[in-house]
């Protein structure tokens, strides 16, 4: 059985459209509308003139219009999302929570359109792109490690800004490496409570690199939903959002979560992760590995599993990795 969606309470007016403003939030307006079709509308308050960010950024969303008018007063415009069939009013609902959760803290208009953009962009490729597909357990838990080491990155006074971090994030542009920046590289390798001290190394290119220092960096994620810092996927990715701060670092970090097939669906909401063990190892030449250039001439797509304790003598601190005095 659906459950309960807002619009239900609200009538269909004679003109115009009905509205209920969002509870909760600090930020730009945000209303739950019908209009005189009896449309599901969301309704996000701008105050400026937007015209030529939206007509740069916006796309088509299958069964969802996407539209800017101008708003009720001057210098007030309005970005309205109006479900075409009410059939599909809980994936809809799903779309404006999330997206309502990363605007509820947004008060800058332009900042908030961008961030909206973006959200409808994972959802148009989530979507119609990739069949709906849902993330495997082990894609939810490399993402989400992969975006602990971005907040790592930025959060860091000695590494890098906010832009860098998000430009450095090269693991959803195939790269060989998750993150590359002053001639170094780190591979990320996030492992679950449970799982055994090892690490799966996927490809004779993932521990060979151009740059002069390579690093690999493990972390144990363990689910701990009751604990006080658990994040869910959801939770991480709208933690970094609240936290860019500009437009164009927010758009190019969802283009890259879009790459990675991520939508923001109520599936990831689960598990919430608590992070711990973060361990960097230095890659040197005498590091136990298999690597492209090495290989016996015929062989190709190796992947192979390395013992942590292995190579304790490899373990550097972070400062090593992150920057750092």
């Amino acid at each position: 059985m659906s459950r309960s969606v807002p619009w239900d309470s609200i009538p269909t007016p004679a003109a115009d459209f009905t509205v209920v403003r969002v509870a909760g939030t600090s930020g730009v307006s945000i209303y739950w509308g019908r209009d005189t079709g009896a449309q599901c509308l969301l309704i996000v308050e701008l105050q400026g003139d937007h015209k030529a960010q939206f007509r740069r950024d916006t796309m088509a969303l299958h069964g969802i219009g996407v539209d800017l008018r101008n708003g009720d007063t001057a210098g007030q415009q309005r970005l309205v999302l109006t479900l075409a069939r009410h059939a599909d009013s809980d994936l809809f609902l799903g779309l404006c929570e999330t997206l309502i959760g990363s605007l509820k803290d947004i008060a800058d208009p332009a900042t908030a359109l961008a961030v909206a953009l973006a959200h409808l962009k994972r959802w148009k490729i989530f979507l119609a792109g990739r069949n709906a597909r849902l993330l495997s357990p082990e894609e939810v838990r490399g993402l989400f490690g992969e975006l602990h080491v971005l907040r790592t990155l930025y959060q860091n006074k000695n590494t890098l800004s906010q832009a860098a971090a998000v430009d450095a994030w090269c693991g959803p542009d195939d790269s060989h490496q998750d993150f590359i920046f002053d001639n170094r590289a780190i591979e990320v390798k996030s492992l679950s409570g449970r799982e055994r001290s090892t690490v799966r190394i996927s490809s004779e290119d993932q521990l060979e690199s151009l740059v002069d220092e390579l690093f690999l960096l493990t972390q144990r994620l363990s689910d701990k939903p009751d604990a006080q810092h658990a994040l869910s996927l959801n939770g991480i990715v709208a933690l970094i959002e609240s936290e860019l701060t500009d437009a164009g670092v927010i758009e190019q970090f969802a283009d890259k979560l879009a790459s990675m097939s991520y939508a923001p669906i109520a599936e990831y909401d689960v598990p919430r992760f608590v992070v711990s063990d973060l361990q960097g190892y230095r890659v040197t030449d005498t590091f136990p590995r298999l690597i492209r250039s090495k290989l016996p001439q015929g062989v190709a797509k190796v992947s192979y599993d390395i013992r942590l304790e292995t190579i304790a003598q490899y373990k550097c601190d972070g400062a090593a990795i992150f920057g750092g005095d």
